[in-house]
């Protein structure tokens, strides 16, 4: 019998931690849509413009207003991030911090997810993993609006979303505004 000398066995696994949304309980945690079609294809996001206007407006011109997008990387100058802490108030499980302030950086990847505000108005949720000059890695959710596009572009893959629309609405059971599938709305 093959046994494994005490010290050299690894650590006991940490027991994860059960985390509780303050709302209530729904047994539907993944909202989901079915989607007949969508499409797929390759962008490359123009230095000099924000992160958000380099997605948001070519996929406007494309039709886009719901989709997932992949980032492969790329420099990004002024860059601001936030990462998620426990909810001082209680009144949600986590709360973003104040931006932090990341400067020049690389994205060695991330993922961003395109939508609509109550107002209409485009809605870009973005997570990434970047080295900073000083080569520190770091992570969490990147704001787009204040970050710009700088060297090369960025290349992204991009999924269109067809046949409903993912809005901001109000979650009860995390007693958060998050995006989330919902019906389209067809204005005559």
């Amino acid at each position: 019998m093959n046994q494994t000398s005490p010290s050299l066995r690894p650590p006991p696994l940490a027991r994860s931690r059960t985390l509780m949304h303050p709302g209530p309980f729904n047994p539907q945690r993944i909202q989901s849509r079915h989607c007949d079609r969508s499409r797929h294809f390759r962008l490359a996001l123009q230095p000099g413009l924000s992160l958000y206007d380099a997605l948001v407006k070519p996929l406007a011109e494309r039709g886009v207003s719901s989709a997932s997008v992949t980032l492969l990387g790329g420099h990004l100058d002024n860059l601001e991030f936030c990462v998620a802490q426990p909810d001082p108030s209680g009144r949600a499980l986590i709360a973003y911090t104040r931006p932090i302030q990341a400067g020049r950086a690389y994205m060695i990847f991330g993922n961003a997810t395109l939508g609509k505000d109550a107002q209409d108005r485009p809605v870009v949720h973005c997570h990434a993993a970047l080295r900073t000059e000083e080569g520190d890695i770091r992570g969490g959710h990147i704001v787009p609006q204040s970050c710009r596009v700088s060297g090369e572009p960025v290349t992204v893959l991009v999924t269109a979303l067809e046949g409903f629309a993912l809005r901001v609405t109000f979650d009860a059971e995390t007693n958060m505004s998050l995006l989330q599938p919902q019906p389209l709305v067809h204005h005559e």
